[in-house]
């Protein structure tokens, strides 16, 4: 049994779910004697997400949520700066004391803030389009 028998046996047992946005060549019934490598260039053929409706996804850097969402990029990132700094083992040549912690803590807090601002993670950028309900919008070529 080949690769197109089994393609057809799947789409022809009613086992292919489908959702809204699927190209108009997946939603056709194949036919009997239809491979299931036809159907595929059929279906990459024509795009299931049309040029005219899709926009650029702008991104508001002056925007209240946006500054929340690099917050949050900058917790979660002074979140994974702190679970390598405990992998870290303390020689003893620096003191243990409260102020020591704290100055290291607050050493840290600006380094997420730094890395957030200039490393460009994109973690701040993803959060403000998925809240906006921009993640699926292709950017337009």
């Amino acid at each position: 049994m080949g690769i197109d028998s089994i393609g057809s046996l799947y789409l022809n047992e009613s086992r292919f779910s489908l959702s809204t946005g699927v190209s108009s060549a997946l939603s056709e019934t194949p036919q009997a004697g239809t491979s299931f490598a036809s159907i595929l260039d059929k279906a990459v053929k024509q795009p299931a997400i049309s040029s005219e409706t899709s926009a650029k996804p702008h991104i508001d850097k002056t925007d209240k949520l946006y500054e929340q969402c690099e917050a949050l990029e900058t917790f979660l990132i002074k979140n994974l700066l702190n679970g390598m700094r405990a992998t870290v083992p303390k020689s003893g040549f620096i003191d243990n004391s409260f102020a020591s912690k704290m100055y290291e803590d607050m050493l840290y807090d600006e380094y997420a803030t730094d890395f957030s601002k200039n490393a460009n993670f994109g973690l701040a950028e993803l959060v403000y389009l998925e809240l906006t309900g921009q993640r699926g919008i292709l950017p337009s070529a």
